[in-house]
């Protein structure tokens, strides 16, 4: 948990079986992205980056606005939590990345989201 303007994520992630194809080197995951404001400040989500890297050390670049097709607005005391995915040509893999925000009055800060790791399970040890 790292707090950033008071910005604070928390991230789950779940090895999807049913819409991995293992044979063909698709693994996919979901992850469950908590996003609490517990700053003084109205903030809203303008834009994300996210940064996949596999076992390969291949790595796609995401950008785009928003989450979920929403630009979310939280005021302080308040969260916000999606769920998105991601498929990986290995078993193990890293995601790591940044939010772009903006507050009520205008100024634009990013906010780091950690690094955290895609699992198979039983994959790491």
């Amino acid at each position: 948990m790292e707090k950033q303007h008071g910005i604070i994520i928390q991230t789950q992630v779940k090895y999807l079986p049913d819409q991995s194809d293992e044979s063909a080197d698709r693994f996919v995951f979901s992850y469950t992205i908590s996003i609490t404001n517990l700053g003084t400040v109205t903030s809203r989500l303008i834009s994300r980056h996210w940064v996949i890297t596999d076992a390969f050390n291949h790595v796609q670049e995401v950008r785009g606005q928003g989450v979920v097709g929403e630009q979310p607005l939280l005021r302080p005391n308040q969260s916000f939590e999606y769920t998105s995915g991601t498929a990986l040509a290995t078993q193990v893999g890293t995601m790591r990345g940044s939010y772009q925000m903006r507050t009520d009055d205008g100024d634009d800060f990013e906010v780091e989201i950690p690094e955290f790791v895609l699992s198979v399970p039983r994959v790491l040890h």
